[in-house]
């Protein structure tokens, strides 16, 4: 689906889809019940649900950059089957509809390297050989998540790929940083872990209007509740604790929200009901 630029003070902020793909039900839902989280995720007949990668280009008065990039076109037959991902580039081609081309692109901020963000990053050329896809840009990954995504850990195998993060590196593209960083004046991003021990998540000021990509840590509508995680995540307890922070922050400031994965929404503006409950409104 083509979407709007949103403003965002003197930003301008563009949802573009990196792929959508399916994913076991349980997987994205963690230990909530099916009974309940059908209601707003329907399975199909696998049990899977769709899923977006909800990418961000943002211009700035100086700058383009992107927020993630989708899961590319290197991954092999059978993951690509089992999750009904789809063929090609489909970020390059999506931002094409924009009239974006890769080479425009000045910075891309990683919020983790999960394939399904990171992935679009690097391509296979004609030869097969790998490179990186963003050919000008630097990309900004916290130091902690690019030791754990290199790091060989026992733990983490399955979790990172070489393909789609060693050839940033071999290129000379990969920009480390640790903590709260401003990237560009109005971009600034934040270490949050959770998710993964080096996630970090990225917030957009200008003037009065700001909006805030939370990555994994709240990837859809379905994930308001403060209690449904994924079963991806590292540290679930630690989610919890910084959902309910991060929601008492984008309603006090009326801040933007973005997902990472929500297939229909990618941006909302939250309040609560009169029960509490945080409840998103669309955006754009």
């Amino acid at each position: 689906m083509k979407r709007s630029w949103i403003p965002v003070g003197e930003l301008q902020l563009l949802p573009v889809s990196g792929g959508q793909l399916w994913i076991d039900g349980g997987s994205m839902f963690g230990m909530v019940p099916r009974m309940m989280w059908q209601r707003f995720a329907e399975p199909d007949s696998q049990h899977r649900v769709l899923v977006e990668t909800n990418c961000f280009v943002v211009r700035t008065p100086t700058s383009l950059g992107i927020i993630d990039s989708g899961y590319g076109g290197k991954a092999g037959p059978k993951i690509r089957q089992r999750m009904s991902m789809e063929d090609g580039m489909p970020l390059v081609r999506n931002l094409a509809q924009h009239g974006i081309v890769p080479d425009q692109i000045d910075w891309v901020i990683l919020s983790h390297l999960h394939f399904d963000h990171v992935g679009g990053c690097v391509a296979r050329d004609a030869s097969g050989r790998l490179e990186p896809v963003f050919r000008r840009a630097r990309h900004i990954i916290q130091q902690t998540e690019w030791a754990d995504a290199t790091g060989k850990i026992p733990e983490l195998v399955g979790s990172y790929f070489a393909d789609d993060i060693v050839p940033l590196s071999d290129a000379g593209l990969v920009e480390q940083v640790d903590g709260t960083t401003e990237i560009v004046p109005g971009v600034t991003v934040t270490l949050t872990g959770g998710h993964t021990r080096g996630h970090q998540s990225i917030a957009l000021q200008s003037g009065n209007a700001s909006a805030i990509f939370a990555g994994d840590i709240c990837p859809t509508a379905a994930h308001l509740p403060t209690f449904w995680t994924l079963s991806y995540d590292q540290f679930p307890l630690t989610v919890r604790r910084l959902k309910a922070s991060l929601f008492d922050n984008v309603i006090q400031h009326d801040r933007v929200l973005l997902f990472s994965h929500d297939p229909v929404t990618p941006a909302v503006r939250l309040t609560r009901s009169a029960d509490g409950q945080v409840v998103g409104h669309a955006v754009g």
